[in-house]
C-alpha cells in the first residue's frame, strides 16, 4: 500500500503538517512555512557528522546535550529545523524535540543544502537566538564559526581551512582541525 500525503493548499506549512509527512528517508523540515526536502547525505556528509558529535560530546560540559539529525528544533509554528549537529541544554530538550534555540547549531554542507545553510538557516537561526552557528565544508575541508551578536546578527568568529585549528572559547572549550574531520573519507 502507498501511503499518500495531503498537503496544505495555499498556507504555509505548520508543525501540525510536518507531523504528517511519511518516514521514508527524506530530511522534512519547515523554514518560515515552506517546506524544504532533502535526499539523504552523502559520504563525506556521513562522516563528518559523527566526528563533530564525537568532538563536541567529549568536551561539553554536564548541562548540555549534543545530538544529531534528525532532531527537531522547533523555532516557531512554521519553522522547524534540524541541524546536522545540535548542543543544546538539557533542561530545554523534550523526548520528542528542542523547543528553544539550541546553544549551537552545525551544519555540514551537501551540494544539495548548501545555499540553505549558509544564507536561509544562517539568517533563521540568527532570528531564532541561536548562540553560535558553524558551517562546515567536508569538500574543502573548512570550519566557518559565528556567533550572535547584541545586535541579533552572527558575527564570523573563525574560519580555519585543512591542519589550522579552530580553538573554540564558547559555547564550551573545544578544537575543531576540519582536516582531521574528513580524513579516510
Amino acid at each position: 500500500m502507498v501511503a499518500v500525503t495531503t498537503l496544505p493548499w495555499s498556507r504555509p506549512f505548520t508543525l501540525a503538517d510536518l507531523d504528517t509527512m511519511p518516514n521514508d528517508g527524506h530530511r522534512y523540515e519547515l523554514l518560515d512555512g515552506t517546506l524544504l526536502v532533502t535526499p539523504a547525505p552523502s559520504l563525506s556528509h556521513q562522516t563528518v557528522v559523527p566526528r563533530v558529535w564525537r568532538l563536541l560530546e567529549d568536551a561539553r560540559p554536564a548541562e548540555l546535550r549534543v545530538l544529531v539529525a534528525p532532531f527537531d528544533v522547533v523555532l516557531a509554528d512554521d519553522t522547524v529545523l534540524q541541524p546536522d549537529v545540535l548542543v543544546a541544554r538539557r533542561s530545554d530538550l523534550t523526548d520528542r524535540n528542542l523547543p528553544a534555540a539550541p546553544v549551537l547549531a552545525v551544519e555540514v554542507l551537501s551540494p544539495s543544502t548548501q545555499r540553505i545553510d549558509r544564507f536561509l538557516k544562517h539568517s533563521r537561526y540568527a532570528a531564532a537566538g541561536v548562540e553560535h552557528y558553524w558551517i562546515i565544508d567536508p569538500d574543502r575541508p573548512s570550519l566557518v564559526a559565528y556567533a550572535l551578536s547584541t545586535t541579533g546578527t552572527y558575527d564570523e568568529v573563525a574560519r580555519v581551512h585543512d591542519a589550522e585549528t579552530y580553538l573554540a572559547g564558547q559555547p564550551f572549550d573545544v578544537e575543531v582541525t576540519p582536516e582531521e574531520l574528513v580524513a579516510d573519507r
